[in-house]
């Protein structure tokens, strides 16, 4: 008898095969076989909401070999990712070989496994089942909504806005939340705040303590909020202080710290960018490569769990694994008398049901370096250590605070703590989003009340209160998961498609609205407010999870989003005008012609003009001072090719330098000076190569004396000769297969040798 057996990809074929060994034909189905017609009417909401599929073309040709090699095998195993998606995979594929007629009289089965491991393949084989159809159901509504709501969206937003646009049911409510966030922070006003803060010592151990009452007041935020009150303060302590601080209390506590629960996709997503820096596309493309399986020595093995999940559960085998290890590792006092169980905070977790783990705990991450790219390396380290820890004994902190009174004047308040037993810490503590500075450790010398202790210095600080800040990708992928926009095996496309369409930016970590996706969003929240609601989203979310546990029909759900949605859809379409969408008016009157003026949307962007256009043709940028004619001259300059003046003009990729005398003069230059690399031209040995911008936006570098010179290279060059051909430099670059390495940037020399980049300081989220 021989089985087939279908999985979604090549490398998971490959150690799949190697388990289940003869008798068993593995092959990739390359992911999802089938989608919808990519036009309209793909689903037809008038006959209960059929839906019309068609081959993926790139993928035909896999479906061909597995059509073929089923017609030899006498049964069929659908072995595809445990959740919806790979539930819809296996669906669709068995569809189209019933279509053409290879099933019968053939067995076929569903197989469903956690982690690619000779004991979970060999369990699965061993229990199949049939096809979840709810499973399918609730992925094929997923499907037909956002469908209908990309193709009854986006040809309104062309219409009203821009032509190119699209919208869609998750990733609106995400922009909302980016586009909130900035208005949050263009309307914030800075207070200004004081604290007083003491340099004490005792026997010359120094520490720090700060004000916390005066004159028997507690104080708040802003108790002090002028440099002279803080001063009058500070001189008030001085004086009744005397150069000494008498300690009137102090209390000393013993606190428990405890571990974090096993990473969920989303937790996985959120550490891996606040510690490692990886956007949530390059974790989940990291994390399936660990899940499909790498060669560590004896061939393929799968060295994670499944990477899509919401539960923090631990299979019973793998906590006894992960016990053995810590005892072995860090001794038995580090490994408490109890497993530790952890409760999944998602109301919806979803079909897997087991955390990100490693398949062995005993694969230890440093045993297995050689064999990993740096990124796999990183990212297995980091579940590795964060599964390990989960397990392990509580931190014991020892904590102190001492009251310490400058006289009847004031009673300054100092904390320290110590970790008696460092517990879990040993391994791993999890990282914040977006925090206040916390206050470094600090402990504190030996104090009783009673005694008297130096006061060396009173300082009174001057601090503002600061905005919120913009979301990084970690705290966006929070905030999606707080609200329930979407679900972890969608944060990653979400992002991916805010940033594809030019939505959002994300410079240095953080996401900022463009302004073409202000106004896109802007015109959702006023004309379609019910669809980019958070708890509207929400709710979709948990009505496909009821339809993914068979508690609802599938369509029923789809019949009482879409009637209301097409009648607003038509009711915008017919009622909102283009001005409505793209103008904001504005509280100014036109400096040429009276008129009002209003914030408009143009190609490059938002700026202000007349509402008399084309009668009056003025405009000037959004930051300019009201009342600006014209654009703004670069002083003491001049055109070096027809000495006319200099003018900052802003264009499609922003501000520019160019000839007042355009189009006759057709001179420009950057606004900025690019930055100097500091390494020589290697062909012209006379210019550095400068760090530059494509018209596209991409970074490359050239040289400076170019046109003279036209060197130029893509990555980052280094100054220091390649080993192999000794060309003058060498460039860092970094691919998704094969990670960052130093290479030479002559392609007939072909050296290439793995590098690490630099450790990034922590940023202050």
């Amino acid at each position: 008898m021989k089985n087939l057996v279908i999985v979604e990809s090549p490398a998971k074929a490959k150690t799949i095969k190697k388990y289940l060994g003869k008798g068993f034909e593995v092959m990739a189905s390359y992911g999802h076989v089938r989608d919808l017609l990519p036009k309209e009417g793909a689903v037809d909401p008038e006959h209960g909401f059929a839906m019309k599929y068609r081959l993926i073309e790139k993928n035909e040709k896999h479906v061909e070999a597995i059509a073929k090699a089923l017609k030899k095998a006498d049964a069929l195993y659908l072995a595809t990712d445990p959740d919806r998606e790979g539930e819809a995979i296996s669906w669709h594929l068995y569809e189209i070989l019933k279509d053409k007629k290879l099933l019968k009289g053939k067995e076929v089965q569903r197989v469903v496994f956690n982690e690619i491991t000779e004991r979970a393949i060999q369990e699965a084989i061993k229990h199949p089942r049939n096809l979840a159809q709810e499973l399918v159901n609730a992925q094929q509504a997923r499907r037909a909504l956002d469908y209908l709501v990309g193709f009854n969206l986006s040809p309104l937003l062309w219409t009203k806005i821009r032509r190119g646009l699209s919208a869609g049911r998750v990733q609106s409510p995400a922009l909302r939340l980016i586009a909130e966030r900035e208005d949050e922070i263009e309307k914030f006003q800075a207070r200004e705040y004081w604290t007083m803060e003491a340099d004490a010592a005792v026997k010359d151990q120094p520490f720090m303590a700060r004000l916390a009452e005066h004159r028997g007041t507690k104080l708040t935020q802003f108790s002090v909020t002028s440099t002279e009150q803080a001063h009058a303060l500070r001189d008030e302590l001085l004086q009744a202080a005397q150069g000494k601080l008498t300690v009137t209390k102090v209390d000393k506590k013993q606190r428990k710290r405890n571990p974090s629960a096993p990473f969920t996709t989303s937790t996985l997503q959120q550490e891996a960018a606040r510690k490692l820096g990886f956007g949530a596309q390059r974790t989940m493309r990291v994390a399936q490569q660990l899940y499909e399986g790498i060669d560590i020595g004896q061939g393929a093995v799968g060295l994670i769990s499944y990477m899509r999940t919401d539960s923090v559960n631990l299979a019973q085998e793998a906590l006894a694994e992960i016990r053995a290890v810590i005892e072995q590792r860090f001794g038995k006092q580090a490994l408490p008398a109890q497993i530790q169980v952890y409760k999944t905070r998602s109301k919806n977790a979803q079909e897997a049901h087991e955390a990100v783990r490693p398949t062995s705990a005993q694969v230890i991450p440093e045993a297995i370096k050689t064999h990993l790219t740096l990124d796999q390396f990183k990212l297995y380290q980091l579940i590795w250590r964060r599964t390990v820890a989960c397990q392990m004994q509580h931190a014991t902190i020892d904590t102190v605070a001492a009251d310490l009174t400058a006289g009847e004047a004031g009673v300054f308040r100092a904390n320290g703590s110590t970790i008696v037993d460092p517990g879990f810490l040993a391994v791993y503590e999890e990282g914040v989003d977006d925090a206040a500075q916390q206050e470094e450790e600090r402990t504190l010398p030996p104090l009783a009340a009673g005694d008297k202790v130096e006061l060396r210095a009173l300082r009174a600080e001057q601090h503002f209160t600061e905005p919120p800040p913009r979301y990084s990708e970690a705290s966006l992928v929070k905030a999606l998961e707080e609200h329930g926009i979407g679900r972890p095996s969608t944060y990653a496309s979400i992002i991916t498609t805010l940033v594809d369409r030019e939505y959002t930016t994300l410079d240095k970590h953080r996401f900022t609205p463009t302004d073409l996706g202000r106004v896109v969003n802007r015109f959702l929240t006023q004309h379609f407010t019910q669809y980019v609601d958070y708890d509207f989203t929400a709710r979709l979310e948990d009505e496909l999870d009821a339809i993914a546990r068979g508690e609802k029909e599938w369509v029923p759900v789809m019949q009482e989003f879409w009637g209301p949605f097409k009648k607003q859809v038509s009711t915008k379409d017919e009622t909102v005008q283009r001005k409505d969408v793209t103008q904001e008016a504005m509280n100014e009157n036109c400096p040429k012609c009276g008129k009002p003026l209003s914030i408009r949307l143009g190609r490059r962007g938002r700026f202000i003009g007349c509402t008399a256009y084309p009668d009056c043709d003025y405009t000037r940028n959004l930051d300019d001072k009201p009342g600006a004619e014209g654009p703004q001259i670069v002083e003491g300059r001049s055109c070096p090719q027809c000495n006319s003046a200099l003018v900052i003009k802003s264009g499609r990729y922003g501000k520019f330098i160019g000839c007042s005398n355009y189009p006759n003069c057709k001179h420009m230059e950057p606004l900025e000076k690019p930055a100097d690399t500091g390494v020589e031209c290697p062909q012209c040995h006379k210019g550095n190569l400068l760090k530059r911008k494509s018209r596209y936006g991409k970074i490359f570098y050239s040289c400076a004396t170019y046109p003279a010179c036209n060197y130029a290279v893509w990555n980052e060059p280094v100054n220091e000769p390649c080993p192999r051909c000794a060309w003058p430099l060498v460039t860092i670059k970094t691919t998704k297969r094969r990670g960052t390495e130093k290479v030479c940037p002559r392609k007939e020399c072909g050296y290439a040798t793995p590098y690490e980049l630099p450790e990034q300081p922590a940023e202050a989220s």
